[in-house]
């Protein structure tokens, strides 16, 4: 998948598809009038842009997701990582940890994690 810009409303609006998916584009613009706020017109103009994009489809007016969840967060993650980041992953947890403390139980699931991932 290649990497696409997602602004914040754009990724609150793929929230809903995703916990609601297939999902009528009815029921879409219901349900982004309830949690968003918006009118009919602001649903279908961000529905069309995120077609634009590739990351869903409108099929006989049913609404779904092209990616998971997981695998836009994945995108998302490593373009910061490699853009402001110069794709340094400790760069990244050291600014990101800045000034904050985990608890031993995180520290050692992040250990874990790290090191599933080891060459």
């Amino acid at each position: 998948m290649e990497y696409c810009s997602i602004g914040t409303m754009e990724r609150r609006f793929l929230n809903i598809i995703w916990d609601n998916e297939p999902v009528t584009s009815m029921d879409l613009v219901r349900l982004c009038s309830e949690q968003l706020n918006w009118h009919r017109s602001t649903t279908y103009t961000t529905l069309r842009h995120l077609q634009e994009k590739g990351l869903v489809k409108n099929e006989n007016t049913v609404v779904t997701t092209l990616y998971s969840k997981e695998e836009v967060q994945a995108m998302t993650s490593e373009n910061i990582v490699s853009e402001a980041f110069s794709g340094s992953l400790p760069n990244f947890i050291t600014a990101f940890m800045s000034g904050k403390k985990i608890s031993d139980d995180e520290a050692e699931e992040l250990k874990k994690l790290i090191d599933s991932y080891k060459e």
